[in-house]
């Protein structure tokens, strides 16, 4: 007889394929422009407010007032773990979360050490696409939610929440890492070869594909800068935000200044700002990645990130690695 859990499994597939079958062919698709970035929508689950932080000062800029709609409270409590991988996504991606927890995602994959992996979302403006969700998040429980937009200009919103949940119920982690749902991550590179467990953990460090490059003025551009909103010519250094890793005090380091920081919705480029503030360097490394590159076995094995892998080849690339170890380039 099957299991509970796999009932509901199957039944979530099939609800979700329903559902955005049905969007696709009755509702438009919402649209989103920047002046959503600090919008929030009424909360349909009770609340959990976080009450960390009370060292901060009383005037902020940014005061990050959401609540937790979906969260995981007590996912560290147990089993202190090594890495906590924070992957950014949206609420139709069900397809590539379910491969990410079905390949590098998978929590069980090491037996020596333990990461945890959470999907990070706001709210849907489609009571549909929210309910499927909180479904989801009662079979895996590896969901986070906060109750603003869920868009691409509220992007920084979002990496701030998952800094905030880690500063506020996973802080004995050693490290952590903000990646994308469409990411390959090659995770012995990451675990074994870049943060080595057995060694000493690092404090105040922040790695990834750094990029060192200034605003664009062209209003056509995805990554359009006003200049009354960034009047510098140069941004700080900053990691793209398809991947990076970070020693866990940075979590709430970056938290705590952004709560100073004027938001920007390219979040790479603000997660960059509150670093420079904090006077933290981050460190190039030429693993990331964050560009798509044809798949070979001997080149994804230097790689920790690829970028634009869909859920077909997260699982087609995670097999032909995982049963051609033994073999040596």
């Amino acid at each position: 007889m099957p299991s509970k859990v796999s009932c509901l499994y199957v039944l979530t597939v099939v609800c979700w394929a329903s559902a955005l079958w049905y969007l696709g062919i009755s509702r438009p698709t919402s649209s989103y422009v920047s002046g959503q970035m600090s919008l929030s929508i009424r909360k349909t689950v009770k609340t959990l407010k976080n009450t960390t932080f009370s060292n901060i000062r009383t005037r902020t800029l940014n005061p990050h007032a959401f609540d937790f709609v979906i969260n995981e409270p007590k996912k560290c409590e147990t089993n202190t773990p090594f890495l906590v991988i924070l992957i950014s996504t949206t609420h139709k991606d069900f397809d590539a979360r379910q491969a990410i927890r079905e390949t590098w995602g998978d929590e069980s994959t090491y037996s020596d050490i333990r990461i945890i992996t959470l999907f990070l979302l706001g709210r849907n403006t489609d009571a549909v696409l929210n309910q499927m969700v909180e479904q989801e998040s009662q079979i895996f429980h590896d969901i986070v939610v906060e109750d603003f937009i869920d868009s691409y200009h509220n992007l920084t919103l979002k990496t701030l929440m998952g800094m905030r949940w880690v500063a506020t119920f996973c802080s004995q982690a050693q490290y952590v890492m903000k990646t994308d749902s469409d990411i390959f991550v090659n995770m012995d590179n990451l675990v074994y070869k870049l943060l080595k467990p057995t060694t000493k953990p690092k404090r105040r460090y922040f790695t990834g594909y750094v990029i060192n490059g200034g605003p664009i003025r062209d209003m056509r551009s995805k990554w359009y800068m006003p200049r009354d909103l960034y009047p510098e010519a140069k941004y700080p250094p900053f990691c793209s935000g398809t991947g990076y890793v970070f020693s866990v005090d940075v979590a709430e380091l970056i938290y705590k200044t952004s709560l100073h920081t004027r938001l920007l919705h390219l979040e790479d480029v603000y997660v960059g700002l509150c670093l420079r503030k904090l006077g933290i360097h981050p460190y190039q490394n030429s693993g990331f990645n964050h560009w798509k590159m044809a798949y070979s076995l001997c080149r994804y094995r230097r790689v920790i990130t690829v970028h634009q892998i869909s859920p077909e080849e997260m699982h087609r690339i995670w097999n032909d690695m995982s049963s051609k170890k033994h073999l040596r380039c």
